[in-house]
């Protein structure tokens, strides 16, 4: 019989190589827009990812959590701030930490502090949709990648001195602060909720 840590190991290993992937790809058009476009800083950009990364997320959560428990408003309230914990995980602290332990020189910002308003206004109009409209399953893809995108383009963004062993220590970086906090909140914790529930309803 599996544990749990054997499918969530199973999980990550089937995550790693599409999170990858996806990083290579974004990375490669960052640094394309780079070469062809003359970019001051990519603070903006993160300021569209990153808060479309929390809409997104809101959506689903809300939305999953609704799926068992008919309360809109617990719904709400969890999804938006379940969204928030996850997105600034993956796309601020992970990177933040990563870049810092491997020598890349980078500032912290975290925009749920720094920009409180836009983040809980998103969180909150993605996580109301998602309760409203009850759809529980968003493209993988399209979630990995605004994630990957938001994650690094904080590293460019707040980071300095890019060389090429840089860039190969960015593409572990994000790859890892997009699977672990996208399997915790994709997979884990539906599954330890869902559990929950069937332990009350025995």
């Amino acid at each position: 019989m599996k544990t749990k840590m054997d499918y969530l190991i199973k999980e990550l290993k089937e995550h790693l190589p599409f999170t990858t992937l996806a990083t290579v790809i974004s990375m490669a058009s960052i640094l394309l827009l780079l070469k062809i476009n003359s970019i001051n800083s990519f603070v903006p950009f993160f300021y569209v990812f990153h808060p479309a990364h929390i809409l997104f997320s809101a959506m689903v959560s809300s939305a999953m959590f609704y799926y068992y428990k008919k309360n809109i408003l617990f719904s709400i309230l969890t999804g938006l701030f379940i969204s928030i914990i996850i997105g600034s995980i993956s796309d601020v602290l992970f990177p933040y930490l990563g870049s810092s332990l491997l020598g890349i020189p980078i500032s912290f910002h975290l925009p749920a502090i720094e920009n409180p308003g836009l983040i809980l206004g998103v969180g909150l109009i993605g996580a109301t949709f998602g309760a409203i409209i009850k759809k529980t399953k968003f493209p993988h893809f399209i979630h990995v990648f605004i994630s990957v995108f938001a994650s690094l383009l904080y590293i460019f963004a707040y980071s300095t001195n890019f060389s090429w062993v840089s860039l190969i220590l960015i593409l572990i970086i994000t790859s890892i602060s997009v699977v672990i906090p996208c399997c915790l909140g994709d997979i884990v914790l539906p599954r330890l909720f869902q559990n929950k529930i069937k332990r009350k309803t025995k």
